[in-house]
């Protein structure tokens, strides 16, 4: 699935210039799993603190899987993200997903979770055909 697109943002599309609200709200209604997975990951860094929040849970089907896919492969989409909630988001695997702060004092913790060892050190065979 892909974005539902409205008839009035594809317009706008075409014309030129989109307003990144409107994109956002489409990504949000067009990705619902995906939207409610960061936002809560968002509001659970707010709440506790700390360098970073992620989720562990797989996703309950593949629908939900391919939201996730959909929203942090697509440059556009995750970057649009990231500057509503004020995040950096990274992802392992197909359901991995992290919330970073902006905050320059993270940026080493942020990079070890993104490596290559740890992105080894995530694997596991049940996983394997995510």
């Amino acid at each position: 699935m892909s974005l539902d697109v409205s008839p009035a943002l594809l317009e706008q599309a075409e014309r030129g210039e989109v307003d990144e609200a409107e994109f956002v709200d489409c990504v949000r209604t067009s990705l619902p799993f995906a939207w409610e997975m960061i936002s809560s990951l968002v509001a659970q860094l707010k709440v506790d603190g700390g360098l970073f929040a992620d989720n562990q849970t797989p996703p309950p089907d593949e629908q939900a899987r391919g939201q996730l896919l959909r929203a942090l492969a697509s440059d556009a989409i995750r970057g649009a993200l990231q500057r509503h909630f004020g995040v950096r988001l990274a992802f392992q695997n197909c359901h991995r997903v992290a919330v970073f702060p902006l905050d320059p004092s993270v940026d080493e913790r942020l990079a070890r979770f993104t490596s290559v060892r740890a992105q080894l050190l995530n694997q596991s065979p049940e996983l394997r055909d995510c």
